[in-house]
C-alpha cells in the first residue's frame, strides 16, 4: 500500500500566521514611530499659540506600506531559502562582478578628475563636489582611528576645528598664505590627537568614546568662550584664500587670469579648490596604504582585533594608539584649514557633534577600514542628501530608512574589509611533530 501523502496544510498556514503576526507587528511599531513625526504637525501660530493639524492619510499609507513591505521581505526570505543553500549569482556573473569592483576605484578617480570639465558651468555641482571630497578625507582620517585602530572616536570634530582655527589665526595675524599654514595647522591638530591620546589610554569601548565625546566639545565651548583669540560666537572672517604659486585668483592685473590673457571668472576659484582638496584626499589615501603596509599599521589591525593579544606580542600599546590618534587628527586638521580658507569665515557653529556623528556614520556605513567605501558612503551621504532636498521634512525619514536599510543588509559596511594586511593566502601543512606540547 502507499503510504498517504503528508499534509502541507497546518505547515502553511503557520507560516502564513507568523507572517502575518510579524506585518502587524511591523505596521503597528510604524504607527506608533510615526503617528507624531508624520500624522500631528504642529506650528506656532501668529499670535503664538500653538496650531495643528492633521495628515492621517499619509500615515496610513506609510503604515501600509511597512505591512506590505514586511509580508514581501517575509515571503522573499522563505523562498530563497536558508543562506548557503542555494548559489543565486552564477559564477560567469560573479567574475564580472570582481572585474567591476576592480574597476570602481580608478573609475571613480576619473570621473574625480573630469568634474570641473563636465560641470564648469554648473556651479552648485562644484560647490557640492569640493564638500563631498572634505567628507572623504575626514572619514579616511577618521578611518585610521576606527577603522584600522579600533578605536571608537566621537570627538573627531575637535581636530577639524583645531585645522582650521589653527590656520585661521596664524593667516589673519602673521599674514601667511594658506601653503605654509596647512603643515602647521596640520601638526598642531597632531599635537592635540596625542594630547587625547594620554588620557584614554587604559580605556576602550563605551568609556572611550564617551571622553572623546566629551573632548569635542570641551574644544567647542573654549571657542566660545575665548574671545579674545578665537572670536567666540563671531567667529573669524576675513581669511586668506589660497594662491597658486603665489598667483592670487582675483579679477585685478595680478590675478592668474590676467597673467594667462583669459577673461576672468569666479568659477575659476571653485575649480583651483576642488583640484587642491581632490590632491589633497588622495594624499591622505596614499599615506593611509603605505600606513598599512608598515609594521606601525600591523600593530594598528593587532590593536583592533584584541588589545590582550597585541600585548601580549609585545607590542607597545601606549605608541600605538598614540600614533593612530594623532595620525588621524593630522588630516582632520588639513581638512580643517582646507574649509577655513574656503568659507573665508569660521565660527563654533560649524564644529558640532554633528559633523563628528556624520563622518563616523560615513565611516561606518562604508566599512571600517575600506577607503573605497568610505569613499562611496561620503559620497551616498553627502551627494545623495542633496537628491531629497525638494521633500523637505521628509528627506530626513528617507535618510534614516536608508541607513537602516544598509545596517540590516551590509551590517559591516557597503565594503566590509577587515582582512588584516598580512596573512597566509594558501593553506599549508603542519608536521604534527611541531604541534606537540612543548613545541608548537
Amino acid at each position: 500500500m502507499r503510504a498517504p501523502a503528508p499534509d502541507h496544510k497546518p505547515a502553511r498556514a503557520s507560516r502564513a500566521g507568523f507572517i502575518l503576526k510579524k506585518a502587524l507587528l511591523s505596521a503597528f511599531v510604524a504607527l506608533v514611530l510615526f503617528s507624531l513625526m508624520i500624522g500631528i504637525r504642529t506650528e506656532a501660530g501668529p499670535t503664538g499659540q500653538l496650531i495643528y493639524w492633521t495628515r492621517f492619510g499619509e500615515l496610513a499609507s506609510i503604515v501600509a506600506a511597512v505591512f506590505v513591505g514586511s509580508i514581501i521581505i517575509e515571503l522573499v526570505r522563505q523562498w530563497l531559502g536558508p543562506a548557503g543553500t542555494v548559489d543565486l549569482i552564477p559564477p560567469p556573473v560573479q567574475r564580472g562582478l570582481a572585474v567591476a569592483g576592480r574597476l570602481i576605484a580608478p573609475g571613480l578617480l576619473i570621473f574625480a578628475l573630469l568634474v570641473p570639465v563636465i560641470f564648469y558651468h554648473q556651479r552648485y555641482i562644484l560647490d557640492l563636489a569640493v564638500l563631498v571630497l572634505t567628507y572623504v578625507m575626514l572619514g579616511w582620517g577618521l578611518n585610521v582611528v576606527v577603522g584600522l585602530a579600533g578605536l571608537l572616536d566621537l570627538g573627531y570634530v575637535a581636530f577639524y576645528a583645531v585645522g582650521a582655527y589653527s590656520y585661521a589665526l596664524l593667516a589673519t595675524t602673521f599674514g601667511l598664505s594658506f601653503w605654509e599654514c596647512l603643515p602647521l595647522a596640520g601638526m598642531l591638530a597632531a599635537l592635540w590627537g596625542v594630547m587625547l591620546g594620554f588620557p584614554v589610554l587604559r580605556l576602550r569601548g563605551d568609556y572611550l568614546a564617551i571622553v572623546t565625546l566629551a573632548f569635542g566639545e570641551i574644544i567647542r565651548l573654549v571657542i566660545i568662550n575665548w574671545q579674545d583669540l578665537t572670536g567666540g560666537p563671531n567667529g573669524i572672517s576675513g581669511i586668506p584664500r589660497p594662491t597658486l604659486f603665489g598667483i592670487p585668483l582675483t579679477p585685478g592685473d595680478d590675478g592668474l587670469a590676467a597673467r594667462l590673457g583669459i577673461p576672468f571668472s569666479p568659477t575659476h576659484r571653485i575649480v583651483f579648490l576642488f583640484y587642491v582638496i581632490l590632491a589633497m584626499a588622495l594624499l591622505t589615501n596614499w599615506v593611509t596604504i603605505r600606513l598599512r603596509r608598515l609594521p606601525i599599521g600591523r600593530a594598528w589591525e593587532a590593536l583592533r582585533e584584541d588589545e590582550v593579544a597585541c600585548r601580549a606580542l609585545g607590542i607597545n600599546t601606549t605608541t600605538t594608539k598614540l600614533t593612530a590618534f594623532a595620525t588621524g587628527a593630522l588630516f582632520g586638521g588639513f581638512a580643517g584649514a582646507f574649509f577655513a580658507t574656503r568659507q573665508g569665515f569660521i565660527s563654533p557653529e560649524s564644529f558640532t557633534f554633528t559633523e563628528s556623528a556624520l563622518v563616523l556614520a560615513i565611516v561606518v556605513l562604508g566599512g571600517m577600514g575600506s577607503q573605497l567605501g568610505v569613499a562611496l558612503a561620503a559620497l551616498t551621504m553627502i551627494g545623495g542628501f542633496e537628491l531629497f532636498r525638494g521633500l523637505e521634512q521628509y528627506r530626513m525619514l528617507v535618510f534614516g530608512i536608508a541607513m537602516v536599510l544598509l545596517m540590516i543588509w551590509r551590517p559591516r559596511g557597503l565594503i566590509s574589509h577587515r582582512a588584516p594586511t598580512v596573512f597566509l593566502r594558501t593553506a599549508r601543512a603542519i608536521s604534527s611533530d611541531l604541534v606537540k606540547e612543548g613545541h608548537g
